[in-house]
């Protein structure tokens, strides 16, 4: 995927039935339906539907589907990235991985759309938002906390046998894909009481004491 261009400025005038809500609207409606049916299927015509304004309301502010998808990768996908970029840039090495995974549990509550893009749009073969991530946020996030735990072997502050690198990756899957998953576990373990903190205290329970399985001697 090519980098998004930055939004274009919006023509002069204003049309009369539209008020200070659309472009916002419009910018939630697009975002839950890339969550519910990916980018590639999304057109203009089914945002305005959905939207509650006309399809022209959405060009005036957008101009295009391709520039209405830079506008909210700018305006709301990557703010989010950047979000978690400042908050585990200063965290002590204690607790670098337990704001990590508080972090991702705070972001998913304040961004419910966000586990749901990242499996469609960016794990998933073909994702649209594939490439940007790789280009744009992995110098600034995993790259950087692979670096952190690196550097806390280091110090010996930090199990040497583990690969930092897969670490990252391992703490993706047990915070945001859990997210995702959520769906399909819950119905499988009737486990609708299970919220956010208990998740939280089950994932920092097993990366901080492990299974803690009995072996034979």
């Amino acid at each position: 995927m090519t980098r998004p261009r930055p939004a274009l400025p919006r023509k002069p005038g204003r049309p009369l039935a539209a008020d200070a809500d659309h472009r916002t609207r419009i910018l939630d409606t697009t975002l839950a339906q890339f969550v519910s049916e990916g980018i590639a299927a999304v057109t203009l015509r089914g945002i305005a539907k959905q939207s509650g304004v006309t399809p022209a309301l959405v060009s005036y502010y957008f101009g295009s589907k391709e520039q209405l998808v830079t506008t909210v990768i700018e305006e709301r996908v990557l703010p989010v990235f950047a979000e978690a970029v400042a908050m585990l840039g200063n965290a002590p090495p204690a607790d670098l991985i337990a704001g990590f995974v508080a972090g991702v549990g705070a972001m998913v509550q304040r961004h419910p759309w966000l586990p749901g893009l990242w499996v469609r749009e960016i794990l998933m073969e073909g994702g649209t938002l594939r490439e940007l991530i790789i280009e744009r946020m992995a110098p600034q996030l995993p790259r950087m906390l692979a670096a952190r735990f690196t550097e806390l072997q280091r110090t010996g502050d930090l199990n040497p046998d583990l690969d930092p690198r897969l670490l990252v990756v391992s703490l993706m899957g047990l915070t945001l894909f859990a997210h995702a998953a959520r769906p399909v576990w819950t119905r499988i373990f009737a486990a609708d009481d299970v919220g956010t903190e208990q998740m939280q205290r089950h994932t920092l329970a097993l990366l901080s004491r492990g299974l803690e399985l009995k072996h034979e001697n």
